[in-house]
């Protein structure tokens, strides 16, 4: 009785108070978005798999030297600025089945198996200690080569899943889907690094290849289900490709796109913004347990309080896009909002307020989340669907380079101002633990104010398309 009656309350809630009640299309209805959107949640399950679980158990119980580890997770970010290069062959594919996304969404698919299939065997022998009869440099050179496939595979079928959901998608739902798209990430990274925890809670070598390779096989199964059906088999428009002329090539294509003012100005600020709000990523808990004293369980829970705030990002994101709002102006937003947020962060440790970090990791998440949101809608709506593919490739080959770089950066940096403040060289009145990880933070603030300058001319509400703006001033008045 309380379950019908709880049912009728829910249906009977308007539309507009449900998240996402509205985001279907007659193109992409409900049932097919939720299938295609399974390819966000591997991608979630993937990175918290290499970036979390992987990262700890590499350095914890196989003993393998931390530089190595930071080497081997950072290789995936190589390929990253193939995305634009695969994008550009997902817009322009001939398929006999009149097929566009679909083979590089199950190419990259397969290629991701792979490579997590590999990767245990090849963790274990580079850890083996010469357990095994092989030379030294085989075990390194396996689990790279295992890093790289998994990280080939994921970016070719995350540019042919957005490009693929772009097409399908309506004008007007377009914003909703991309919002929802990040949900369903969230959601993978959440539960993946929860599910990882479980099941290597107890850990061994046999534990070890049983949980990747099973992982593996979950890849395969939901991006199988993801891609099922999204492309119809359409004989008419493959006979039309065979008569079209032949694509040009990618370089060239490629100038057409970059040579765009507007353009070059877009790829600047994701970039610089992905750097402002990513490099911190490596030093925040850190810098609430040496510098805030911290327990290992409150420094956790940041990263809940930094999920949170970017799940309220993403759905205010959404709605906001979905009611007309400049994609570039909320992405401003979101830059404006890491400004307070950044300074909480760094005021929390004169004043030893736990709340005020607290609230600062809320707000990074929040307005990462609504500058992410803002410039995957811009990438979206750029080249008019005539190479959407390329200007999703190029944005998310900058938003991977930026965030590779960030994380090189801010640990890197703040362990050398740290070296040179503990030394004495920036003077007495900096050699205090705090400094080095104030620098960074300084440094992404400052980092904040380029995107926010960079942003500028590309906020209004055209700001979408590569035309350069009107031009307005004493000549354009009116005499």
């Amino acid at each position: 009785m309380t379950a019908k009656l709880i049912g009728k309350m829910a249906r009977s809630l308007p539309a507009e108070w449900l998240p996402f009640a509205d985001v279907a299309s007659a193109g992409l209805p409900m049932s097919r978005l939720l299938r295609l959107s399974l390819f966000k949640v591997t991608m979630g399950m993937t990175t918290a798999l290499m970036v979390g679980t992987l990262n700890r158990v590499m350095i914890v119980e196989l003993g393998v030297a931390a530089w190595l580890v930071s080497l081997m997770v950072a290789l995936p970010m190589l390929v990253a600025p193939f995305r634009a290069v695969t994008g550009y062959q997902s817009d322009t594919h001939r398929s006999a089945f009149g097929w566009r996304r679909v083979p590089f969404m199950w190419g990259g698919t397969l290629v991701q198996f792979f490579g997590l299939a590999v990767m245990p065997f090849a963790l274990l022998v580079m850890s083996g200690g010469n357990a095994v009869a092989v030379p030294e440099w085989f075990g390194p050179t396996a689990a790279a080569v295992s890093f790289l496939m998994v990280g080939a595979g994921l970016q070719t079928s995350q540019t042919a899943g957005l490009a693929l959901a772009t097409d399908q998608a309506s004008e007007e739902t377009r914003p909703r889907v991309v919002a929802l798209m990040y949900i369903m990430l969230l959601l993978g990274a959440v539960g993946g690094s929860l599910v990882f925890s479980f099941l290597l809670a107890e850990f061994s070598p046999q534990r070890l290849v049983q949980t990747v390779q099973g992982f593996a096989l979950v890849v395969l199964a939901l991006n199988c289900v993801a891609l099922w059906k999204q492309e119809p088999r359409d004989v008419v428009r493959a006979a039309a490709m065979k008569k079209q002329a032949p694509p040009a090539p990618f370089l060239v294509a490629w100038r057409q796109f970059i040579t765009h003012q507007r353009a070059r100005r877009f790829l600047w600020a994701t970039g610089l913004g992905t750097m402002a709000f990513q490099m911190q990523d490596i030093i925040l808990e850190p810098y609430g347990g040496e510098i805030l004293h911290l327990s290992v369980g409150a420094t956790s829970a940041l990263t809940a309080l930094m999920s949170g705030g970017a799940l309220i990002g993403f759905v205010l994101a959404g709605r906001q896009l979905a009611r007309g709002a400049d994609p570039m102006r909320l992405a401003a937003y979101g830059a404006l909002a890491g400004l307070p947020a950044f300074s909480a962060v760094i005021f929390a440790a004169p004043l030893d307020a736990a709340w005020l970090f607290r609230s600062g990791a809320w707000g990074i998440g929040f307005g990462g989340g609504l500058f992410a949101v803002g410039t995957l809608s811009a990438a979206m709506r750029m080249e008019e669907g005539r190479y959407i593919g390329m200007a999703l490739g190029a944005w998310g080959a900058v938003q991977a380079a930026g965030a590779g770089l960030a994380t090189f950066f801010g640990g890197g940096l703040r362990d050398l101002v740290s070296t040179l403040a503990n030394q004495g060289t920036l003077g007495l009145a900096l050699a205090n633990p705090v400094t080095g990880y104030s620098f960074v933070y300084h440094l992404e603030l400052l980092l904040l104010f380029l995107t926010l300058a960079v942003i500028g001319p590309l906020v209004g509400r055209r700001s979408q398309a590569l035309h350069p703006p009107r031009k307005f001033g004493l000549a354009e008045l009116p005499s």
